[in-house]
């Protein structure tokens, strides 16, 4: 299994994510802060009375386990219409149900990027290393019933 980053780092000024509000990143930006941990790719279960979210392991039908990443990143919405893309214009409404160690909800909160971020780092390795990803973590969503989904609430962060 290598750790190559797949996502696109190099070439972007040095921290830029510190001098830059989220809504003036270019699309390079917005995309250098997803770390590849694969956490947003998890099935979540809002509380409807608290509105509070409990992150599961079970991993959407395109998250590779074997790398953490969606399979199908490009052409996702093909396969789950569902699948919310994060932009600058939709982070106030998403970032609540994001993961705790998520570098975009990290910054829309005005908190730092851990030192394993991949931005931070100089490698996707890290992210792993630290034990974030969920690489060889989850369990598939079609493996598992809706009324289980319970059962495989996760803490965070991990």
């Amino acid at each position: 299994m290598s750790d190559k980053d797949v996502i696109a780092r190099h070439g972007l000024a040095k921290r830029f994510w510190e001098k830059k509000p989220l809504t003036k990143l270019n699309k390079t930006e917005w995309e250098a802060l997803c770390d590849g941990c694969g956490k947003c790719c998890l099935n979540k279960l809002e509380d409807e009375d608290t509105g509070e979210v409990a992150l599961t392991c079970v991993a959407c039908r395109l998250l590779d386990d074997d790398t953490g990443l969606c399979s199908q990143y490009d052409i996702r919405h093909q396969f789950v219409p569902e699948c919310i893309v994060m932009t600058p214009d939709n982070i106030d409404d998403h970032a609540y149900w994001l993961p705790q160690t998520c570098a975009y909800r990290l910054l829309w909160e005005g908190k730092p990027l851990f030192d394993w971020h991949p931005l931070i780092s100089g490698t996707q390795a890290s992210v792993h290393a630290a034990g974030v990803s969920m690489r060889h973590r989850t369990v598939p969503e079609f493996d598992t019933p809706l009324e289980q989904w319970e059962d495989h609430i996760i803490e965070e962060p991990l």
